[in-house]
């Protein structure tokens, strides 16, 4: 009981830093004509709200790419659309087609930072608490500290509520696929992280770690016998969970194709205006841009973005004995903030 107590203290800390960070300004801020990430959100309310599911990443005359298009997977859009509904019953202004672009006002910024927190709430938070407890080694004064530290790590809590993003649902999703894969659900698992890869494309970034853990389970069980059972079992799961995900877009190809070229859009190139990141920071000193062309740019970057995540493959495929060999959620999170401004392939802001 005083343990949970205490892990109860810590959630409170928490949530007060969260909200701390929330009441400051942010990027963008009373900005035309992007107003920065704010707006963005709103914005993709505003386009899944009023548009049909087909125009949701197409450039139209009621959907200009060019002013925050949509960039993140299904999932994404389709929690847009379930905060445009409760958005739509607060104020229906705040998701009006084109009249509601650039809206800010205190009463919707509330809402959306009330958006961000239930969704840590109900889905990163508790997973943090369960992966401490019950994953993490050590006394519970250990794991209590472990809980405390991750609820405070500061890039979550200032992308999130210093920028209005909703990363600690794509976190969360696969730090609950570690819980259950702790607990021996593979299945669940396995749909967990689909889950929170159809949510946000960086979780790329983590996929490794749990493919080669899964694939080592297999092999140690036989691929002859229990072994590829739960091979098919994991496979189907994945399937089903993209195609349900998927849809909406699956009965038109050039649909899948335009969502996957939203997704990863390489032709930006590096040096996006809308993204500060290392290589703009390392071109002041290395004319990155000028000495190397835009193909080079791309394949150096995406083999600095393999080369860290294959150091944290190889325990997990060959180590399937404990839970303790798959270091995706403490090895892979900060890999996922470093390469957050590093990758060709941007997450959407």
């Amino acid at each position: 009981m005083e343990n949970w107590s205490l892990v109860s203290i810590c959630v409170l800390f928490g949530l007060t830093a969260r909200w701390a960070v929330s009441l400051n300004s942010y990027s963008g801020a009373g900005k035309p004509p992007m107003f920065g990430d704010y707006e963005a959100q709103r914005h993709w309310q505003e386009v899944t709200y009023n548009l049909p599911v087909h125009e949701w990443y197409f450039n139209t005359t009621d959907n200009n790419l060019n002013y925050w298009g949509l960039d993140y997977p299904p999932l994404t859009a389709y929690h847009s659309l379930l905060c445009a509904h409760v958005a739509k019953l607060i104020n229906p202004d705040w998701v009006e087609l084109h009249a509601s672009r650039g809206h800010e006002s205190y009463g919707h910024k509330l809402f959306m930072r009330a958006t961000v927190l239930v969704a840590d709430l109900l889905i990163y938070i508790p997973a943090v608490v369960l992966y401490s407890f019950y994953l993490s080694e050590g006394s519970n004064k250990k794991k209590v500290c472990t809980v405390l530290c991750i609820l405070l790590y500061p890039g979550l809590i200032l992308i999130d509520y210093g920028h209005f993003q909703y990363n600690s649902i794509s976190l969360g999703l696969a730090l609950w696929g570690v819980v259950v894969l702790g607990l021996g659900w593979d299945v669940l698992g396995s749909l967990a992280f689909v889950l929170s890869l159809n949510y946000k494309q960086m979780e790329l970034y983590h996929s490794l770690p749990f493919f080669c853990y899964l694939l080592g389970k297999c092999f140690k069980q036989g691929l002859a016998g229990r072994g590829l059972f739960l091979l098919v079992k994991i496979a189907v799961t994945v399937l089903v969970t993209f195609a349900l995900c998927w849809l909406p877009f699956l009965s038109d190809p050039g649909q899948i194709l335009q969502v996957v070229h939203r997704l990863f859009p390489v032709g930006r190139g590096l040096f996006e205006d809308k993204v500060a990141n290392t290589w703009c920071s390392l071109n002041v000193l290395i004319k990155i841009k000028t000495i190397l062309s835009t193909d080079t740019q791309l394949y150096f970057s995406g083999g600095t973005s393999l080369a860290p995540l294959l150091s944290c493959v190889s325990i997990p495929l060959f180590d399937t004995l404990t839970i303790s060999g798959f270091p995706t959620y403490k090895a892979c999170r900060g890999l996922y903030f470093y390469h957050r401004y590093t990758s060709t392939v941007r997450d959407g802001i």
